[in-house]
């Protein structure tokens, strides 16, 4: 029996004159920057200059919208007609697993260009990555996206009204809110990685305390979730988490010291870094050894 039920209108446009602003996409970008603000002591502290952080958040914020986009069409590949609308992006449709995968890929060249450990620079953006992810949910919340399917748990949304706007359907009376379960976990995750980084570690236990953290609660919320299913009945986001799940768990388990590969900033300093011979240069303080915390 159903006791309680949240309720409330969402606001999916705000109008400002001639423009329309989604609280969805203030949500993400305003989360993308707080994460970022957050990296910036921790990466200061493994001797990442604040250059070299915004060299490769530049690149990240690229390679995220990309990354978010690709994957949920590829997902959802059944729903378009044709290849022009794959690139309406401002109609919607991104993955935020997509997102991470697309900003690490794009981040990495620039990170070996630099000489710079991965391990160092994903623990350092671990925690900040979690603050994105909570602040982006809010933007969820607040224009009632990702509404899951028909639930009597006492956190379900009671859908407004039929003349009342959502970000997305609301099938049913009340219903699972992802979204919400998804902010309530990462928050928790957020304060053990804040906890956690006090004490040194090996570099690149953070973020795979994150990835299996975060790759669980998406496998468990995705079962919320009205979403395209793959294979088993799990869908694209689940199958990810699951691979990711295993992989730094195993790590996390058995591996219990920072991986050999990304270690760049080990690499001599005449070391070529894209197969080609290179002048020597004078080390930088990216290159010097990392401090513990």
């Amino acid at each position: 029996m159903l006791l309680a039920a949240l309720s409330y209108d969402p606001i999916v446009h705000i109008e400002i004159g001639p423009l329309s602003i989604s609280p969805h996409g203030v949500g993400i970008a305003l989360g993308f920057l707080l994460g970022a603000r957050l990296m910036l002591p921790a990466a200061r502290r493994k001797g990442i200059t604040e250059d070299d952080v915004y060299a490769l958040l530049t690149r990240a914020a690229i390679g995220a919208i990309i990354g978010a986009r690709v994957a949920y069409v590829i997902n959802h590949i059944g729903d378009y007609d044709s290849i022009l609308e794959v690139f309406k992006i401002w109609e919607g449709g991104i993955s935020l697993l997509g997102g991470f995968v697309g900003a690490v890929a794009a981040a990495l060249p620039e990170m070996r260009k630099r000489r710079l450990s991965f391990w160092s620079v994903m623990d350092a953006a671990a925690p900040g990555m979690a603050l994105g992810v909570v602040i982006g949910r809010i933007g969820d919340l607040i224009v009632a996206d990702h509404l899951g399917k028909p639930t009597d748990f006492f956190l379900g949304y009671r859908c407004p009204p039929p003349n009342v706007d959502t970000a997305s359907p609301c099938n049913g009376t009340v219903v699972f809110q992802p979204a919400l379960i998804d902010l309530l976990l990462t928050a928790a995750l957020l304060v053990v990685l804040l906890r956690l980084r006090r004490s040194p570690r090996w570099d690149g236990f953070l973020i795979c305390v994150f990835t299996v953290w975060y790759g669980i609660a998406r496998i468990i919320e995705d079962f919320m979730r009205i979403d395209e299913t793959h294979g088993t009945g799990l869908t694209g986001s689940q199958w990810t988490s699951v691979v990711a799940v295993l992989l730094a768990g195993t790590w996390l388990v058995f591996g219990r010291r920072t991986p050999r590969w990304g270690q760049w900033d080990n690499e001599p300093a005449d070391a070529p870094t894209d197969g080609r011979e290179t002048p020597d240069e004078p080390p930088t303080m990216a290159s010097q050894p990392e401090s513990e915390e």
